[in-house]
């Protein structure tokens, strides 16, 4: 064998098991590591930044308002068998590259030997089809066809148990932002959730409420760790979201701190602390840097509206500068993290107040619906 044909073969060798080690350590850092991957280049990371914002950009520009959260929420499922593909694709290429270093394919039946042949091989043996009509001869090629042939085994393992733990974490995250619904709107605001909890056993009723979601933030975030692509992952309903209903806790955290209820005021700091840690947390996964709002989210007129539907319901807040320093203070640590994650994800930051008149999900039907999406499409000029 000549000089340069050796140095040809060494160079295919190297690409082929450089590409099966790339395609395997991702896999283990995507689904098995149970934590924050800190390595600032990685093949996972790069593919979903550039297929999230092409897909955005895409349904900005082709699809009409009202369908685009419905297109947007097909990514995320979308998304995972796009990368399942590619790994299963690099895993076979890499094989097929090894074959064809190792040079000892037979085909059967008179098929030419070329490297579609070798990548024919390498697909069918991946899959464990056992088709039987492209062999390899020496034992080098025996062995490459066992592992090979393992590695489809624990891809499809780990497709089995990947895909279900997705589905578990979804659900338990979606149960509780859906039980939000009754409790502070739709989309949530904490104006409503304090508004609806300002009786004397409502109090009581917020407190555990926070506790609860206290603990709901450290499961999200530790979810979302260990699998970030189920932040892309959407609700049900339009106007609820996982970053809708961590805005609504942390604004009714940061309200009871500044000077609100004193029975929830230590619960508040709890909540608030480990919500806002899951908030920044995610930013660093998606690198992602803090930006001020566009807008005041809490303006003076609103924050004395506020103030006064709060007491007309018998929870009020102290008033004065110091009250409204501290309000401002802790609003500035979590708000221009929710800011960047809305603008990442192409959804909304909710208000601090809901709008008037504004039905709750569970007070709506099929019919209110439908007659809604008639009205619509009278003033935009569609046909229903």
């Amino acid at each position: 064998m000549q000089l340069r044909e050796v140095r040809v073969t060494i160079l295919v060798v190297a690409g082929g098991v450089g590409l099966i080690a790339i395609v395997l350590w991702e896999g283990f850092e995507t689904v098995v590591l149970p934590r924050r991957v800190t390595r600032r280049f990685r093949l996972t990371r790069l593919f979903y930044r550039a297929t999230w914002h092409t897909w955005a950009a895409m349904v900005r520009t082709a699809v009409p308002g009202k369908w685009q959260e419905t297109w947007l929420s097909v990514f995320g499922p979308i998304s995972i068998l796009l990368l399942l593909s590619i790994w299963a694709c690099g895993l076979i290429f890499g094989f097929a590259l090894l074959y064809w270093a190792a040079g000892d394919v037979i085909p059967l039946h008179g098929v030419s030997h070329g490297f579609l042949t070798v990548l024919y091989l390498s697909g069918t043996t991946f899959f464990t089809l056992g088709l039987g009509d492209v062999v390899a001869r020496s034992a080098l090629g025996h062995g490459l066809v066992v592992i090979e042939s393992g590695m489809g085994f624990a891809f499809l393992a780990l497709i089995i148990a990947y895909l279900p733990a997705l589905n578990q974490f979804f659900a338990r995250r979606e149960t509780d932002i859906s039980l939000l619904d009754a409790r502070a709107g739709s989309p949530p605001t904490a104006g409503e959730l304090l508004r609806r909890h300002s009786d004397e056993r409502g109090i009581e009723a917020l407190r555990e409420l926070l506790l609860h979601w206290e603990h709901w933030s450290a499961e999200f975030l530790e979810g979302h760790l260990s699998y970030p692509i189920l932040a892309y992952f959407r609700s049900q309903h339009d106007n609820e979201s996982w970053l809708a209903a961590l805005t609504a806790i942390l604004d009714t955290c940061s309200w009871l701190m500044a000077g609100g209820e004193k029975t929830c005021k230590r619960q508040a700091e709890l909540t608030l602390a480990m919500a806002r840690h899951a908030v920044v947390d995610l930013c660093l996964v998606f690198r992602i840097g803090p930006r001020p709002s566009k807008a005041d989210r809490l303006p003076p007129a609103m924050l004395g509206e506020l103030r006064a539907m709060l007491a007309g319901s018998g929870l009020k807040l102290e008033t004065g500068e110091q009250a409204d320093d501290r309000l401002s203070e802790l609003r500035k640590s979590y708000e221009p993290y929710l800011e960047s994650l809305a603008t990442y994800f192409q959804t909304h930051v909710p208000p601090w107040m809901a709008a008037s008149n504004q039905p709750d999900n569970w007070q709506g039907n099929i019919r209110d619906r439908l007659l809604e999406r008639k009205h619509h499409k009278r003033r935009t000029g569609e046909h229903f």
